[in-house]
C-alpha cells in the first residue's frame, strides 16, 4: 500500500523536524520534502508532487494563501492543510477560499495532525476541534436579537495605526518593518481588527477607515 506523501513547509527549521519526527513514526505516512518558505513550497511540490502539504500560516515573502491557490491550481489531487497559532475565522475563511481541506491549531495534540492528514487524503476535511466549536455556537448565536454591531471602539492603538496603514496602501511587510515586529504579529494584528469590524476585504477596510476618518481622500481640484 503506497504511503500518503507530505510535504512540510514552515518557516522554523526545529518545528519542521519536530513534524518529521511525529510523521515518520507513522506506517502510512512518508515526509516528501520541507520547505522554509511559500514560494520554495510551490517550486517543491511541483518535483515532489505530494498528496499533502502542511503550511504555516504566516511566513514572510509569498503568502501562504497565495502558495496554496497555485499549488492547488497545478495539482487538484493535493491537499493542503493549513497549520495556525491564531483561532480566527478570517484566517479559516481566506484558507478554505485558497483550496485549503483542513486547519489545524499548533497547539493541538499530535494525534489530531495525523488524523487530518488521513481524513483530506481521503477526500475530506479536517478542522481542529476547538475552532470547530466556536463556529457551532456562532451559528447557533444568527438570528438571537439584532446583530451586533462593528465597533470602532474596541481597537487597541496598534490596531488603530495598522487600520490606517493599511487603507493607505501599505503591505503587511512594509508595516512590520515601520513599527520593528514580525511580519507575523502584523498578520495577527490585521486579521484581529478586521474580525473586531466585521470586515472581510481590503475594499471594505479602506471605506471603513474613509468613513470612520481614520484617513481622508484627497480634495478635488477643479479647473
Amino acid at each position: 500500500m503506497a504511503k500518503i506523501r507530505v510535504l512540510l513547509t514552515d518557516d522554523h527549521t526545529l518545528f519542521r523536524q519536530g513534524l518529521r519526527t511525529l510523521l515518520s513514526a507513522e506506517p502510512d505516512l512518508e515526509v516528501a520534502g520541507e520547505a522554509g518558505n511559500a514560494s520554495d513550497a510551490v517550486s517543491l511540490a511541483r518535483q515532489v508532487h505530494p498528496d499533502v502539504v502542511l503550511m504555516d500560516i504566516g511566513m514572510a515573502g509569498m503568502s501562504s494563501f497565495e502558495a496554496t491557490r497555485v499549488i492547488r491550481k497545478e495539482r487538484p489531487e493535493t491537499r493542503v492543510v493549513f497549520l495556525s497559532m491564531y483561532d480566527d475565522e478570517d484566517y479559516l475563511a481566506e484558507c478554505v477560499d485558497m483550496g485549503a481541506s483542513g486547519y489545524i491549531l499548533k497547539e493541538g495534540p499530535a494525534d489530531q495532525l495525523v488524523t487530518a492528514i488521513r481524513e483530506v487524503h481521503r477526500g475530506g476535511s479536517y478542522l481542529s476541534p476547538r475552532l470547530l466549536t466556536r463556529l457551532v455556537d456562532g451559528f447557533r448565536m444568527q438570528g438571537r436579537g439584532p446583530a451586533r454591531q462593528p465597533r470602532f471602539g474596541t481597537l487597541t492603538k496598534r490596531e488603530l495605526e495598522i487600520l490606517k496603514m493599511l487603507a493607505e496602501g501599505r503591505s503587511v511587510k512594509e508595516i512590520a518593518t515601520s513599527f520593528e515586529l514580525s511580519v507575523k504579529t502584523v498578520e495577527a494584528h490585521k486579521f484581529n481588527l478586521m474580525r473586531k469590524l466585521d470586515i472581510h476585504n481590503k475594499a471594505q477596510l479602506v471605506q471603513y477607515a474613509i468613513q470612520k476618518k481614520v484617513i481622508r481622500l484627497p480634495e478635488t481640484v477643479f479647473a
